[in-house]
Protein backbone atom coordinates (compact mmCIF):
# COMPACT_ATOMS: atom_id res chain seq x y z
CA UNK A 1 0.00 0.00 0.00
CA UNK A 2 2.46 2.33 0.98
CA UNK A 3 4.15 2.11 -2.79
CA UNK A 4 0.80 2.71 -4.41
CA UNK A 5 0.34 5.53 -1.99
CA UNK A 6 3.24 7.24 -3.59
CA UNK A 7 1.92 6.84 -7.31
CA UNK A 8 -0.36 10.30 -8.54
CA UNK A 9 -4.16 9.25 -9.16
CA UNK A 10 -4.29 6.43 -11.96
CA UNK A 11 -6.90 8.64 -13.62
CA UNK A 12 -6.04 11.92 -13.79
CA UNK A 13 -2.25 12.19 -12.56
CA UNK A 14 -3.24 14.46 -9.58
CA UNK A 15 -1.82 14.38 -6.24
CA UNK A 16 -1.93 13.88 -3.20
CA UNK A 17 -4.46 10.45 -3.61
CA UNK A 18 -6.57 8.46 -1.68
CA UNK A 19 -6.16 4.29 -1.63
CA UNK A 20 -9.20 2.85 -3.20
CA UNK A 21 -9.89 -0.78 -2.38
CA UNK A 22 -11.24 -2.86 -5.25
CA UNK A 23 -14.83 -4.01 -4.50
CA UNK A 24 -14.43 -6.46 -7.65
CA UNK A 25 -15.58 -9.70 -6.74
CA UNK A 26 -16.72 -8.81 -2.92
CA UNK A 27 -19.47 -8.65 -0.82
CA UNK A 28 -21.10 -6.02 0.25
CA UNK A 29 -19.51 -5.84 3.47
CA UNK A 30 -15.92 -7.13 2.35
CA UNK A 31 -13.01 -5.23 2.16
CA UNK A 32 -10.31 -6.28 -0.53
CA UNK A 33 -7.48 -7.61 0.18
CA UNK A 34 -4.70 -4.66 0.69
CA UNK A 35 -2.63 -5.46 -1.96
CA UNK A 36 -6.03 -4.33 -4.62
CA UNK A 37 -5.65 -0.53 -3.89
CA UNK A 38 -5.74 2.31 -6.96
CA UNK A 39 -4.33 5.39 -6.12
CA UNK A 40 -6.86 7.81 -6.94
CA UNK A 41 -7.00 11.67 -6.11
CA UNK A 42 -10.13 12.92 -3.71
CA UNK A 43 -12.29 13.96 -6.60
CA UNK A 44 -11.93 10.42 -8.71
CA UNK A 45 -12.29 8.77 -5.21
CA UNK A 46 -14.92 10.37 -3.40
CA UNK A 47 -15.98 13.06 -5.59
CA UNK A 48 -18.89 13.45 -7.80
CA UNK A 49 -17.05 12.45 -10.89
CA UNK A 50 -15.15 9.81 -8.59
CA UNK A 51 -15.95 5.90 -7.98
CA UNK A 52 -18.02 6.43 -4.92
CA UNK A 53 -19.80 9.31 -6.09
CA UNK A 54 -21.40 7.68 -9.89
CA UNK A 55 -20.92 3.86 -8.76
CA UNK A 56 -19.07 1.35 -10.62
CA UNK A 57 -21.90 1.83 -14.04
CA UNK A 58 -21.50 5.69 -13.81
CA UNK A 59 -17.40 5.62 -13.75
CA UNK A 60 -17.49 2.69 -16.46
CA UNK A 61 -19.74 5.14 -18.65
CA UNK A 62 -18.09 8.01 -18.13
CA UNK A 63 -14.29 7.07 -18.06
CA UNK A 64 -14.46 3.79 -19.94
CA UNK A 65 -12.76 1.99 -17.15
CA UNK A 66 -13.41 -0.28 -14.44
CA UNK A 67 -11.66 -1.11 -11.31
CA UNK A 68 -9.97 -4.05 -12.86
CA UNK A 69 -8.37 -1.66 -15.48
CA UNK A 70 -7.47 0.50 -13.32
CA UNK A 71 -5.84 -1.97 -11.27
CA UNK A 72 -4.31 -2.85 -14.16
CA UNK A 73 -2.67 0.26 -14.79
CA UNK A 74 -1.48 0.56 -11.31
CA UNK A 75 0.04 -2.63 -11.17
CA UNK A 76 2.28 -1.48 -14.47
CA UNK A 77 3.38 1.73 -12.97
CA UNK A 78 4.57 0.06 -10.23
CA UNK A 79 6.55 -2.23 -12.22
Amino acid sequence: MDRVAKLPCVVCGAVPVELHHVREGQGAAQRAQHTLVLPLCPEHHRGASGLHGLGKRGFYARYRRDELDLLAMTLEALA
